[in-house]
């Protein structure tokens, strides 16, 4: 069975003055159910870089949760471990899917500027492009409008907002969407992850 990885959000928790990282239990079952041997990583860059060392996985997940800082987020040991991950994948040729804010990692840091937008938090959005058709889940205040080289946008809502990018010469992807927060996993979305990491 394939390794495949994922990132996890920081809670910060002031009774107890700890910063712990966490992630959705559904996010390791949607790996799993698409096939793979889903294992979290700690927001420790050094540690990070050292389990990516050992373990040689077939795919890194850049998962949902806290704002990038640059845009009022309050976790920057995540951006620096996730910048880190992006290049240590981009040195090794390792796949790599953002969801949420995982794509806004990936946004950010081929220089794609995010705005705030309104209408995209708890709903539903059916998307044009690749994908047309398609209705999605919509979780973040904060999206892009328009993409730069290397990326190219896939699928976008009415609105403008861009909702899926992939890279033009890497095996690089992101999704607006949380694939792991539909009630049923998407069979679109399951079949996407297989095609994606092999």
């Amino acid at each position: 069975m394939k390794l495949v990885m994922y990132t996890q959000r920081v809670e910060i928790v002031e009774s107890y003055g700890e910063r712990r990282d966490c992630a959705d239990q559904n996010i390791p079952r949607f790996l799993s159910f698409c096939g793979y041997l889903p294992v979290p990583l700690p927001n420790i860059p050094d540690i990070t870089e050292s389990l990516l060392l050992q373990m040689k996985p077939a795919g890194i997940v850049l998962t949902g949760g806290n704002s990038l800082v640059s845009y009022g987020g309050n976790a920057p040991e995540r951006d620096e471990t996730e910048r880190k991950i992006l290049e240590f994948c981009l040195k090794h040729e390792i796949p790599v899917y953002g969801f949420c804010r995982g794509m806004q990692v990936l946004l950010d840091y081929f220089g794609c500027e995010l705005s705030n937008v309104s209408g995209h938090t708890a709903v539903r959005h059916r998307l044009l492009g690749k994908y047309e058709g398609a209705e999605v889940n919509s979780f973040h205040n904060q999206a892009c409008l328009a993409v730069k080289e290397p990326l190219k946008a896939l699928a976008w809502t009415e609105d403008g907002v861009i909702e899926a990018v992939a890279h033009r010469d890497k095996r690089i992807m992101g999704t607006m969407w949380h694939p792991e927060r539909e009630a049923e996993f998407a069979a679109s979305d399951v079949e996407h992850v297989r095609k994606f990491f092999g």
